[in-house]
């Protein structure tokens, strides 16, 4: 039997067809304006992808064609200027390219004797800075904030358990171990409670003040679940809360975790990233008190999916509570292993991609004062999304603005307050539909609220102008006109 290869046959015919998708996605990029924030996709499309396994080869071109056909024209449209749904970035043209490089280079990123290796060693120290954290704080690049804080806390179970949770497991009838943070806490503390076999149950929710954790309840639960012979380890704080973009008053969450030796976890998914800000820095103040954080590059710093980041301030705790080894993967004093695998001992994942190249790439061509200039322009422009909506007697804002989430509804004075919610959702659901901009929905209080998460450099005012226009005009013509 011939051998064969996934290489081309033709390396020219293959670099023209590579070429064309580059021109293609620039194209794309370049025109998003001009494209729907998103569209349905049709029936036919969707059926499309019921098709059987493919067992012949049809060629790159014809994949690729469709690609362009079924794919591309339909995305959730988290690219657009407009889509301000949930908090998703938008990537960068630079990123892209820079996605293209690392897919190329295709190293294994568990550590190794390599350059890559140098680039992540590079940009978490960079990222340390940006946060505050000292020049010895270890970290790591994961895939969203979710694994982030899952390995954080798993960190502080090993850190904070007071017995070898390693060896010895959560099964030898050792005190209950519990965690705390907000109401408002993201979903990923119960799933990471479950992951980590502490149980759903294990997670004390505070209530909370004004959309932040309320200090006098939490240091109450610590010291009931005390009593109760259960063993406090740990406590989030959050910077930017997903529904408000709330950050809890991190400096007396360190405190309270000082006071009861607890590990002080921060989740700033995507609020963190405003320490970069001078001018924003006292919103998120605290965060460089933390024992560990987390937060997303995909997020506030705008690169494609996936880039997250784990700090944690002392590297030893971080190592002890996944280093292994094994004779196959043991370290040498020259050669390929040579230096070992550093990364593969800071979390669960062996086999790890080049996530550090678009980070590297982008803080080397724009710098980390762009990027603070660039949140600066997204809190900003909640600042004046806030004063549309307020300036405007059918509109209410239902949460204060202390960062870059803006949570309104549509309320005329002719409208039931039973029926506000119901209105609400319809005038959600017709604007993603007609393309015109990608908000999303969230509860505020038990009421429905249009919530504007901004974490996007496409963005202008202008775009503000027009979603507040086009939700006064989708709500008169849902409710009839109201009055």
């Amino acid at each position: 039997m011939a051998e064969d290869s996934f290489d081309p046959p033709d390396w020219d015919r293959f670099r023209a067809l590579a070429h064309r998708m580059v021109d293609d996605m620039l194209d794309h990029l370049s025109t998003l304006r001009d494209k729907p924030a998103w569209q349905p996709m049709p029936q036919a499309v969707r059926a499309s992808f019921e098709s059987p396994l493919p067992r012949e080869p049809r060629g790159e071109e014809e994949a690729y064609a469709d690609f362009v056909r079924r794919v591309l024209p339909y995305p959730n449209g988290n690219l657009h200027p407009r889509f301000w749904g949930w908090v998703q970035g938008n990537g960068t043209p630079l990123a892209m390219m820079a996605e293209m490089l690392a897919a190329g280079m295709n190293p294994h990123m568990a550590g190794f004797d390599q350059a890559p290796a140098l680039v992540e060693h590079e940009v978490l120290r960079w990222l340390a800075e940006l946060m505050g954290f000292p020049s010895g704080a270890s970290g790591l690049l994961v895939t969203g904030g979710t694994m982030a804080s899952t390995l954080a806390l798993a960190v502080a179970r090993h850190a904070k358990a007071g017995f070898d949770v390693r060896e010895e497991g959560l099964q030898s009838g050792r005190p209950r171990l519990v965690f705390y943070g907000s109401t408002e806490t993201h979903g990923w503390a119960k799933k990471a409670a479950e992951l980590l076999g502490l149980g759903r149950s294990s997670f004390r929710a505070i209530a909370v003040a004004d959309h932040r954790i309320d200090l006098r309840a939490l240091r109450e639960a610590i010291a009931a679940d005390r009593a109760k012979g259960e063993r406090p380890f740990c406590v989030i704080g959050t910077a930017g809360t997903v529904n408000t973009g709330a950050t809890d008053d991190l400096v007396g969450l360190a405190a309270t975790a000082r006071a009861e030796d607890l590990w002080f976890h921060v989740d700033g998914a995507f609020g963190a990233l405003a320490h970069v800000s001078e001018r924003l820095r006292d919103r998120v103040a605290g965060v460089e008190q933390a024992d560990s954080i987390g937060f997303d590059l995909h997020k506030w710093m705008y690169l494609p999916f996936e880039a997250a980041c784990l700090l944690v301030r002392d590297g030893d705790a971080h190592r002890a509570a996944f280093a292994s080894s094994a004779p196959y993967i043991a370290a040498t004093s020259r050669g390929v292993i040579a230096g070992g695998l550093p990364f593969a001992d800071r979390g669960v994942d062996l086999s790890r991609g080049f996530k550090a190249l678009k980070v590297w790439l982008s803080l080397k061509a724009y710098g980390a004062d762009k990027l603070a200039r660039m949140i600066e322009q997204n809190v900003a422009q909640a600042e004046h999304l806030a004063r549309l909506v307020e300036a405007e007697p059918d509109l209410e804002l239902l949460a204060p603005v202390p960062l870059n989430v803006v949570c309104f509804r549509y309320a005329p004075s002719g409208v039931a307050e039973e029926g506000l919610d119901a209105l609400n959702e319809e005038i959600l659901l017709r604007l993603q539909e007609s393309g015109l901009a990608v908000p999303s929905g969230t509860t505020i209080d038990g009421r429905f609220a249009i919530r504007v998460a901004i974490v996007n450099h496409r963005s202008r005012r202008d775009d503000f102008d027009a979603l507040v226009g086009a939700v006064k005009a989708l709500g008169a013509a849902a409710c009839g006109g109201c009055r």
